[in-house]
This record gives structure tokens, sequence and C-alpha cells, in this order.
């Protein structure tokens, strides 16, 4: 009964899901109203999809759907909730990797540090000005969503480029629920040099081969912040994705998810991505493997990877799914490997 009860739940989710996040979603890209409707109805795609993928000219049976990755959310169940709380997945990852610091929370109006000690808020901007710069996140949200950069500088408060006064500062610490402060770290000089006025991570999948049942690495591109995402690099808000060659590190060109504009140099520092060359990419790969094996109950990461500055790596979070947009840029994936894996695991049928 209770098996059969969660199958129905999981489908209502996905129903609500769809009505939500695909017919009402907005779009970025101006799309006729029954291309909408046939990309929604004929397979699960957003509008934004059929124009990102120029389904005019390209069969979108070779093409998974928003509808699909939705679906590909429940691939890690009953473990998937460690990774979709960034709290959990931290406490986790650091018994084996390097993780960004936590200093306080707030969950249900209470506001303590990671060792339950009680705190104000005013503690928060003794914690900020020791520390010159933090990240308050949500710890239930993704895509950037509800991401801020606080900085101290020169005895003045900024909430990413908004100055605040120290009351006006609290009442922004007041004014939300359920965040968390953490630290945050200078970026390697490869990041700096192509945009250094955000953080800028590798997303890298590693999935459970359906073959050697072994972890591998499966697709991975470098995250890009644009003058219009500070203090985010998220290409769901509009930052760039460049595609990482998974054999030499090298990036090609970056590409949005919000026009079909391709980008040899970065649009606001002009900085070249093609070519530019990720550092110890080979270690990388070797210790990101090394990590996912450590989660043997696990089918499917993707890992929001920082490169240091002294050329180490962060793990800043790790999600139990990847929206399909940034890997399908470069062609669609269902009659390929990610296709095949999705089957494998009954998210799609043909």
């Amino acid at each position: 009964m209770f098996k059969l009860a969660k199958k129905y739940i999981k489908k209502l989710k996905l129903f609500i899901l769809y009505w939500r996040r695909i017919v009402f979603a907005k779009n970025n890209f101006k799309c006729p109203f029954w291309k909408k409707i046939r990309a929604n109805v004929c397979g699960g795609f957003l509008a934004d999809q059929w124009m990102l993928y120029d389904f005019d000219h390209n069969d979108k049976s070779e093409y998974l759907s928003e509808f699909d990755w939705y679906r590909s959310r429940y691939i890690n169940e009953p473990f998937d909730f460690l990774l979709n709380n960034k709290i959990a997945a931290a406490e986790i990852l650091q018994q084996y990797i390097r993780v960004p610091a936590s200093y306080m929370i707030k969950n249900h109006g209470f506001l303590t540090s990671f060792d339950s000690k009680h705190m104000e808020y005013e503690d928060a901007i003794t914690l900020l000005k020791e520390k010159g710069k933090l990240f308050i996140k949500p710890y239930g949200a993704g895509k950037g969503n509800g991401v801020n950069i606080l900085i101290y500088e020169d005895g003045k408060i900024f909430v990413d480029r908004d100055e605040y006064s120290e009351a006006d500062f609290v009442k922004f610490l007041q004014g939300r629920d359920d965040w968390f402060i953490c630290e945050s770290m200078k970026q390697h000089q490869y990041s700096d040099n192509i945009y250094d006025k955000t953080v800028n991570t590798i997303r890298l999948i590693t999935l459970r081969d359906i073959h050697t049942h072994q972890f591998k690495v499966f697709f991975a591109v470098q995250r890009i912040g644009t003058a219009a995402t500070i203090p985010v690099d998220n290409g769901s808000r509009g930052g760039l994705v460049a595609k990482i060659d998974l054999e030499t590190g090298v990036l090609s060109e970056a590409r949005c998810l919000h026009n079909k504009n391709v980008y040899k140099v970065h649009p606001d520092s002009g900085a070249p991505i093609e070519g530019a060359v990720i550092p110890n990419w080979e270690t990388i790969k070797v210790e990101i493997l090394e990590l996912a094996d450590h989660m043997p109950y696990m089918h499917f990461i993707a890992w929001d990877i920082l490169v240091t500055e002294d050329g180490n790596i962060c793990i800043i979070e790790a999600n139990t799914s990847s929206g399909v947009n940034i890997i399908q840029l470069w062609g669609g994936q269902r009659n390929d490997e990610l296709g095949d894996f999705y089957r494998y695991h009954k998210v799609i049928k043909k």
C-alpha cells in the first residue's frame, strides 16, 4: 500500500511540475504560441528548447526534453534527498574533500552556528568584517536562486553590488529564512583571466556506466558568469557555458541558454574563452571519480567544482540531476549515451 501511494504521489508531483515548469514557464526566447504548445504537448519540451535546439530544422526525436529531466531526478532514489539539500551534502562530502566552510544557519527563524551556538544577527556583521567576503545561500533551492555575495570593503557592507547600512543588513537577514552563510574562496587565475566578477565553476557529471557499473566522467562544462548574472555563473540565469574536452581540459567556445550567440571571447571582459585550459585537469578527473566511489548508493551526480587559487578543487555543491540544456547545446542525447542511461533507469521508454 505504501509503495502504491508513493508511486501516485510521484506522478502527482510530475503532473504539477509539468504545468508549473513547462506549460507556464517563463520564456527567454520569442516563440510563436503554436510552437510553444507543440513543444509542451509533443514530448514535454519548453518553448525555449524549441528555439534553442532549432526544431524548425532539427529532429526533436533526437533530444531529451525538460520533462525527461524532471523524471530523471528520481534515479538516485531513495538517496536523492542527500544531495538536494546543500547542508546535508556538505556534511557528507567534507569527510572526503574540501567544501566551503559553513558558519551560520537560519532554520525556521532560529539562528545558530554550525556547532549549535545561538547567534544574533549582529554576529553576521562581525563575521563579515573578519572574513571580508562571504556567500549567503538557501539550503534547498537550485539554479543560483537566492544566492548573494556579501562583501565588507572600506568600512562598508555590500550585498552583491548594493551598499547596506548595518541596520539594513540586519533587516535583510531577518527578512529571509532557511539560509546559511558560508566561505567565499579565491578562484584560480585561469578563471579570473576569463571573468573575475563572478565565481566560475565547473559542472562535471559522473554517472554509473550501464555496462561496467563503474562511475565514469560523462560530461563537463566551464560555467562563466557575466555582468548580468553577478554574483553567480549559472547557465539558467543567463551565464555562459563552454564545453570541456574530457581528454585535454581545453574549453570550446561558450554558449548561452538565453540566446543562440557563440562567444569565443567573454562579452564583458573581452578575454579569450575558446582554447583556455583547465589546470590539473587529469588530477581533477581522478579526484572526482574517487569521490563518486564514496557514494555507492548514487548512480548520477552533477558536481559543481571550484578550482581554487592554489590549483586544488573545492566542491561547491553536488546535485542528484543536471538540466539537459547545457549538455544538448552541443547536440541531442536521446539516442546517445545519456538517453541510453535514462532508458536503463526507466526515465524514458524510447
